[in-house]
C-alpha cells in the first residue's frame, strides 16, 4: 500500500518557466541599474523559447552587442540565482496538495542548487506541507538525481520502505529510474509546456504511469 507520496519540484508543483521569466527580470533590472544595458528581458525570453541553455546569458549578451566578459557573466548568474523568485503552484498541484493531506505523508525531493530550490519553496509557500524535503544539493553535485542518495534519505526520513513510496517527476532521464531500482512506484506527469514534455527515455527509465494533469492521481494512488 502506498503511505508516501513524494514529488518533484520544477514542472511539477510549479512551472518553471515561471522562475526563468522572474529570473531574467531580476537579471534586466540589475543590468539597467549597474551597466546601463538594455534590452536582455525581452532577448532572453527569446533565446530561452528558442531552446537556448546552458550559455543563454552569453548569447544574449553577444545579441546585445555587449562583451560576455567572465566576470560579468558571473555577476549575472549570481543576480539570477538569488532573486526572489515570482513563482506559483499550478492549479492541480495546489489541489492533490490539499486532498493528500492527511492521507498519505507528504514529501518533496529536489535537484538543483540548494539556495534556488529553498527560495523557490519559500516562494510558493509549501513547505508547512512536508513531513520531510530532501534537496539533493546538500550532498553535493554527485548526490544529484539519478543517484539514490536522496531517495534513501526520504525513506529514512519517512521512515517506509520503498514499495510504500511513489515518486511524481516529470524528467524521465533521472526522475524515475533509481526510484524504480529501490522499488518506488513512479508517476511521470507530462505537462503541454514542460521542459521534458517531449523526452524520450528507455524502458528503464519511464515511469510505471504517465498522467497529464495531477488531478489525475487518484487514479492511480487511491486514498
Amino acid at each position: 500500500m502506498i503511505r508516501a507520496l513524494v514529488f518533484d519540484l520544477d514542472d511539477t508543483l510549479f512551472p518553471e518557466r515561471e522562475f526563468v521569466t522572474s529570473g531574467f527580470e531580476a537579471v534586466d533590472a540589475w543590468l539597467r541599474q549597474s551597466k546601463s544595458i538594455t534590452g536582455f528581458l525581452e532577448a532572453g525570453i527569446a533565446a530561452f523559447n528558442a531552446g537556448t541553455r546552458g550559455t543563454i546569458f552569453n548569447a544574449v549578451l553577444n545579441r546585445l552587442g555587449v562583451s560576455d566578459k567572465e566576470e560579468l557573466i558571473l555577476q549575472m548568474v549570481e543576480v539570477y540565482r538569488n532573486h526572489v523568485p515570482k513563482i506559483h503552484l499550478f492549479e492541480d498541484a495546489a489541489s492533490a496538495l490539499g486532498h493528500y493531506a492527511g492521507r498519505k505523508q507528504l514529501a518533496l525531493l529536489t535537484d538543483g542548487y540548494l539556495r534556488v530550490q529553498q527560495r523557490k519553496v519559500v516562494a510558493l509557500g509549501i513547505a508547512h506541507r512536508f513531513s520531510a524535503m530532501v534537496f539533493s544539493d546538500e550532498g553535493g553535485r554527485g548526490a544529484w538525481k539519478p543517484s539514490p542518495a536522496p531517495y534513501r534519505r526520504l525513506m529514512n526520513s519517512l521512515q517506509r520502505p520503498g514499495d510504500e513510496c511513489v515518486y511524481v517527476g516529470d524528467n524521465p532521464a533521472k526522475d524515475f529510474v533509481t526510484a524504480k531500482a529501490l522499488g518506488w512506484h513512479t508517476v511521470r506527469v507530462v505537462r503541454e509546456a514542460g521542459e521534458y514534455s517531449l523526452s524520450l527515455s528507455p524502458e528503464s527509465h519511464q515511469a510505471d504511469v504517465t498522467i497529464h494533469s495531477l488531478e489525475e492521481l487518484q487514479n492511480s494512488i487511491p486514498d
